[in-house]
């Protein structure tokens, strides 16, 4: 298997503070029912999760359905868990057949009543996927901040 390198031109790296506990905003990741509320780039979409396999190996399967009739779907394989403090996961676009797998790292920061999340996704193939990726990240993280 080939080694991808990680360019820091093609990493996108997030972080965002939510006013809620680790555990809770933790529990917004991996609780499938939760993570179906709010993981979308905007209020355009709504979330279907056919899979969800939290564990180590586990596989998860998600589709952001938009209002307009698209359907995009997300698969990928939980790599770490680290209950509440870490999440990794591989990330692929399944009906794209010029994707590939990339790697998203969530980490979670304690800050008593609040928690400071990072999200780094890297191996994304050009800096315009990774620009897409952030606009697309970002969302997610304002509708976290809503949901929470």
């Amino acid at each position: 298997m080939a080694k991808t390198q990680t360019s820091p031109t093609t990493t996108l790296t997030l972080k965002r503070t939510f006013a809620a506990p680790r555990e809770r905003v933790f529990r917004a990741w991996t609780d499938p029912k939760e993570l179906a509320r709010w993981f979308a780039p905007s209020s355009d979409y709504s979330v279907v999760i056919p899979e969800f396999d939290f564990i180590v190996g586990g596989k998860y399967l998600l589709e952001a359905h938009h209002k307009g009739g698209n359907v995009h779907r997300i698969a990928g394989t939980y790599r770490e868990i680290k209950p509440p403090e870490k999440i990794v996961f591989t990330w692929r676009w399944e009906k794209d057949p010029n994707s590939h797998d990339s790697l998203v790292t969530v980490e979670f920061r304690d800050l008593g009543q609040s928690t400071e999340i990072a999200v780094t996704h890297e191996q994304l193939p050009s800096v315009e996927e990774r620009d897409r990726h952030s606009q697309g990240w970002n969302g997610c993280l304002d509708q976290l901040a809503n949901y929470l």
